[in-house]
């Protein structure tokens, strides 16, 4: 059994200029996954500039292993498309969360991820405080399609016990 280091808050916030897979546009969810932890959001309608503003919550075991963003045109009749997928580091955020944020005041920028080859990140991603708390917004650009962004919104909810 694998031991929980913490949660991960994920907003997601919207999908931006997302891939066509219908003619009317696609009816576009996300499936976020790290581990052996899973879940979802809703379908949004034939959107390809859907707004989620969903929050999920995924268990993590091991703060290594990236996040797995994948996103998918939900189809009646037919096995889901594949709309791209992404991957995203945590580990920037769980160092920032483990910091003494007491007395910091909300906004200040803790830690900022740069975008390169290694990563899916779109542009410089900022983690700052909000209320102690570590909070990192996030754009990713997708994969393994033609084109597409998805907004997060991210949060640690650690074990503060666990040692690097």
């Amino acid at each position: 059994m694998a031991h929980l280091l913490g949660l991960l808050k994920i907003r997601v916030v919207r999908g931006v200029n997302l891939a066509y897979r219908d003619t009317r546009g696609s009816d576009p969810y996300v499936v976020l996954s790290v581990g052996s932890s899973k879940v979802k959001t809703s379908v949004k309608k034939r959107s390809v500039s859907p707004e989620w503003n969903e929050d999920l919550t995924l268990s993590v075991t091991d703060h290594a292993v990236p996040v797995k963003l994948e996103v998918f045109d939900k189809d009646t009749f037919t096995k889901d498309d594949s709309m791209g997928e992404a991957e995203f580091d945590i580990q920037p955020l769980v160092e920032a969360a483990r910091m003494n944020l007491e007395g910091i005041p909300s906004g200040t920028v803790l830690k900022t991820v740069e975008p390169s080859r290694h990563n899916c990140v779109a542009s410089q991603s900022h983690i700052t405080s909000k209320d102690g708390k570590a909070v990192q917004d996030l754009i990713l650009r997708l994969r393994n399609t033609e084109c597409g962004e998805i907004e997060l919104q991210l949060q640690w909810v650690g074990n503060n016990r666990v040692v690097l």
